[in-house]
């Protein structure tokens, strides 16, 4: 019931256009943690430190130490890429980094996540203790005029925009080692579409009707983005692939210039190069991993790797993509693929010397 109330502080937050997003984190951690302890409880799990020497309790104030939610997570949720333990992960990274100047902002970045947060609680709470413990019938859903006209979503997006760089890399680098397919799953990022509702209503209609997505024909689907169809429906919002969500290793930046260019691109030698000269990322093996350009990489500390984004492709390309940018960049000439042959320069070669120069100022 404690863990209840804290759901319910967390929800009226989020949905008062003056509440405080901090406070949303904060109820919402507490609710969490709350509910866990209490299935823990249920189930007569000892969720309590223990000293691993002595075997006895880790002691506070006299009581003894409680897990805390990220304990709490791993023992509920053991698969580490389950997306309800990555979404409250991400919530908990969040809780600790939030700046409230820029709550406003991060409210609306990840507004999908926090739904979801609070949908997996409601599931969790009545999958363990019954559907007299749900929320469903003390909440509502929000009358809102997010994204009603072109200029309110072009508020939104630029609201978003504007998170500091700190903020947007914490987001990206937790999401640089999740699969794919947990990134667009429900659990993880509730993303919805609202259809006005058209035609005549009857008695039994509610205000909200909810469809599944897996319950619909592609026909249907169809047919209710493009026209509605009666009753609001509210289907899930398909994510669209931008520049920083496929990340590609070394290797595959390699591939994806190569396809593109008439010449070799290695990642052992073009490669490191730029990389190093453009302070992309930090050296191997170096004491801070995550000082990277988050443009173009991101350290996963899952794979202990480096990764790149599309951005850095691009720009790769822009530098060196053809003959006489790579000369100018590497003070050499590219390696031709079989049957490509370097275009004829017009004037004479530069001297050795010059090359050098050209390439020290580079």
């Amino acid at each position: 019931m404690e863990s209840q109330r804290h759901a319910l502080k967390a929800v009226d937050e989020w949905n008062c256009s003056t509440g405080n997003y901090s406070d949303f984190l904060t109820h919402m951690h507490k609710a969490w943690h709350y509910l866990l302890h209490a299935e823990f409880h249920k189930a007569g799990v000892d969720y309590r430190y223990r000293d691993p020497k002595t075997g006895r309790y880790v002691m506070i104030d006299g009581e003894p130490k409680a897990w805390d939610l990220e304990r709490c997570l791993r023992e509920r949720y053991a698969n580490a890429g389950d997306p309800v333990r990555l979404n409250a992960e991400l919530f908990v990274a969040l809780r600790n980094k939030v700046e409230h100047r820029y709550e406003h902002n991060l409210k609306i970045a990840t507004g999908g996540k926090a739904q979801a947060l609070v949908v997996n609680y409601e599931q969790e709470m009545v999958g363990h203790f019954g559907i007299k413990y749900s929320l469903a019938d003390r909440l509502r859903f929000p009358v809102s005029l997010q994204a009603l006209t072109a200029e309110g979503r072009e508020q939104l997006e630029s609201a978003a925009r504007k998170l500091p760089q700190p903020t947007r890399d914490l987001v990206a680098k937790f999401e640089a080692a999740i699969d794919p397919d947990v990134l667009e799953s429900l659990q993880y990022d509730y993303r919805i579409r609202l259809v006005p509702m058209v035609g005549s209503k009857t008695d039994a209609d509610l205000a909200i009707d909810f469809v599944k997505l897996d319950e619909l024909t592609e026909e249907e689907r169809r047919v209710m983005v493009q026209a509605g169809r009666k009753g609001t429906v509210i289907i899930r919002d398909r994510q669209v692939e931008v520049a920083d969500r496929a990340k590609l290793r070394a290797k595959q930046v390699c591939g994806a210039v190569e396809e593109r260019l008439p010449f070799e691109f290695s990642p052992f030698s073009e490669h490191v190069e730029m990389w190093q000269r453009f302070h992309v990322r930090p050296p191997k093996d170096s004491a801070k991993p995550y000082e990277t350009d988050a443009r173009y990489c991101i350290y996963s500390e899952a794979f202990n790797a480096y990764l790149y984004t599309q951005a850095w492709v691009e720009k790769i390309i822009r530098e060196v993509g053809t003959p006489a940018k790579y000369q100018d960049f590497f003070g050499k000439e590219p390696r031709m693929k079989q049957g490509v042959s370097l275009p004829r320069q017009v004037g004479p070669p530069a001297e050795e010397g010059e090359q050098h120069l050209q390439r020290e100022s580079a």
